[in-house]
């Protein structure tokens, strides 16, 4: 019993060795921050020379923001990232994945450089990298303005639809840039998928539109749902993000400062997870529904 006890502690001891790493990581540069910025957040923060002195006053920074402008400013923005930018551009990017995942999907030479291409975007894209192909036009506007598609969509729509579609054509090249990693994962799915059922489904008279909706699209259901998710963590941790940078501004800002900004950052990030839980409980639901419709 002993030398049993003894070889399960040994194997215990090489597996946290794996992962003390990570441990340690997590512990120092997420766990500490988190639990710092919760602190932060019901407290006055005052930084003086090298000392920052933390008073904690409950729930006032949270009741400033909807009371002060620099909070109003804030909230515009977060209603302005989820009506605005992630209703809309969520649903462009988890379409223009399945569409590029299904060509690539194709037995076509090349396959890996076509590949590369659409994934090399995911390594570069960096905040300032981003910021500087928008400021210098390339995003999109220019593209579409050329054609009078912009002018066309201003005259045919009211200004609060208008101008959210107007934005997604603004940015249409950068948000494309956006599903290298969404493309990868459909791409493993559409694989995954047995060939014979295709071959069984065009000997019963299926077409390519039938079969995209009875096998492709039902195999890549759980799939769509892992990629939603993705993408509204990436859309809503990326830094040019304007949320994001509203409270980087007010963290530094002598009116609000770290205790205001703290709370802000976590109004945003229950939001986000509240948006998560939603897509979860609605994925779980369609999954339900698809079961009982087998």
């Amino acid at each position: 019993m002993n030398k049993k006890m003894s070889r399960r502690a040994r194997e215990n001891l090489i597996g946290y060795s794996f992962i003390g790493i990570w441990i340690i990581g997590f512990i120092i540069f997420m766990l500490y921050p988190l639990i710092n910025s919760i602190i932060y957040s019901l407290s006055n923060v005052n930084i003086t020379g090298s000392a920052t002195i933390v008073s904690f006053q409950g729930l006032e920074n949270y009741q400033k923001i909807f009371q002060v402008e620099e909070g109003f400013l804030f909230t515009e923005a977060l209603v302005s990232f989820l009506f605005k930018e992630l209703l809309f551009q969520l649903p462009i990017i988890i379409v223009f994945s399945v569409l590029i995942a299904m060509l690539l999907n194709q037995k076509i030479r090349g396959r890996g450089i076509f590949r590369t291409i659409f994934f090399l975007p995911v390594i570069i894209s960096s905040g300032p990298v981003i910021k500087e192909l928008i400021s210098q036009g390339a995003g999109g506007t220019n593209i579409f303005d050329t054609y009078g598609f912009i002018t066309i969509i201003e005259e045919s729509l009211n200004p609060v639809l208008a101008e959210p579609i107007i934005k997604i054509f603004s940015e249409i090249i950068i948000i494309f840039w956006f599903s290298g990693v969404q493309i990868l994962i459909f791409l493993a799915g559409l694989q995954k998928i047995d060939s014979q059922v295709y071959e069984a489904a065009r000997v019963d008279g299926a077409g390519p539109w039938q079969s995209f909706w009875k096998i492709t699209l039902p195999s890549l259901m759980n799939l769509i749902f892992i990629n939603a998710i993705y993408t509204i963590v990436l859309l809503a941790t990326f830094s040019e993000n304007e949320v994001i940078q509203n409270i980087q501004k007010n963290m530094f800002s002598v009116k609000t400062g770290y205790g205001m900004a703290s709370a802000m950052a976590w109004i945003y990030s229950i939001v986000i997870l509240l948006i998560i839980g939603l897509l979860t409980l609605t994925a779980g639901f369609v999954s339900k529904k698809r079961r009982r419709g087998y």
